[in-house]
């Protein structure tokens, strides 16, 4: 036939597109790549515009794009460019979702010991969104201040340090938010903090009926100084290896004891020393200072240097007011 003339079958279209003929027939079957006519022997015919219309089906297939979308494509039915788009946005999604399999992966690698139930936990943890991360940490910290008159400023700043992670979080907030989620779910961590929050609100009180200084700046800055005193002296004293039970660490626990009596104004002695001892380990936990530096990592506050623990010197000094 004279019309046949500027048509070319499929195994010429097969050549200038570089795709298999078993390929171009299944496009053809699925009525994305129309024929435009059939050989007097009954072979599909294609005119010039199959070609670009094949490498567009195939271009959009190897982008992921379902064959529904690209016949409404190729039928205008919709835009190029806004399937393009949308098509764009699902990947961003898929690829986020790829980038922290990949960093739960990491994070289980780096353990001596990941069982599969820790792994699903660990991988469900990290799919929480924003809303459920701090829901998590919400309800912690409610259930540590239930009922208790506490520091409005310790509970003011547990309720709005709350863990956030940016969409594409390191290894290491992935780790953070895991370790600080297992953290706020465990019984006993719970205690603590709680005995924690109970006993600034039994100072709160004794404050209240005049038997405690109540917490102005200027008392704030003396127990900074307190803090200092036992981070330098008790410090130096852990470091020198002198065992706080022996009379090597007598000095010290004398000179730190008498910092806390001024605090405190009261007179130093077995009474007192052993109130401080009580009341300086309810305060002293290294997983209470954990559960700050785990929302510093996640939330990408500034760091200073390594992040070392600042309790061992208290619990020297704890040790040493009990001998």
């Amino acid at each position: 036939m004279a019309a046949d003339a500027d048509l070319i079958s499929i195994g010429a279209l097969a050549r200038l597109t570089g795709l298999p003929v078993r390929t171009l027939r299944f496009y053809s079957d699925s009525g994305l790549l129309a024929p435009a006519g059939r050989s007097e022997a009954g072979y599909r015919l294609y005119d010039a515009g199959a070609t670009a219309r094949a490498q567009l089906v195939r271009t959009l297939r190897e982008l992921g794009v379902d064959l529904p979308t690209i016949k409404r494509v190729l039928d205008r039915d919709v835009s190029l460019p806004g399937v393009a788009a949308a098509h764009a946005a699902a990947l961003d999604a898929q690829i986020r979702v790829l980038r922290l399999q990949r960093t739960v992966l990491r994070v289980a690698a780096a353990r001596d010991t990941t069982t599969p139930e820790e792994m699903k936990l660990m991988h469900d943890l990290a799919r929480l969104g924003a809303a459920e991360r701090r829901n998590i940490v919400a309800d912690f910290v409610e259930e540590v201040f239930d009922g208790l008159d506490a520091d409005p400023g310790i509970a003011a700043r547990m309720r709005a340090a709350t863990p956030e992670l940016p969409d594409e979080p390191s290894s290491q907030q992935v780790a953070a938010w895991i370790e600080l989620a297992e953290l706020v779910a465990d019984e006993d961590f719970r205690r603590r903090i709680r005995a924690m929050a109970q006993r600034s609100a039994a100072d709160r009180a004794a404050g209240a009926d005049g038997e405690t200084p109540p917490a102005t700046s200027a008392a704030r800055e003396a127990h900074g100084r307190a803090a200092q005193a036992v981070a330098e002296q008790a410090g130096a004293a852990l470091a020198a290896g002198i065992d706080p039970v022996s009379a090597d660490a007598r000095p010290v626990v004398d000179t730190l004891a008498a910092v806390f009596a001024e605090l405190h104004g009261r007179q130093d002695g077995p009474e007192f020393r052993a109130w401080l001892a009580e009341t300086l380990e309810t305060f002293t936990d290294r997983r209470a200072e954990r559960y700050w530096q785990l929302l510093g990592i996640m939330n990408g506050w500034p760091q200073r240097g390594p992040a070392e623990s600042s309790i061992p010197p208290w619990e020297w000094l704890v040790a040493g007011l009990r001998a």
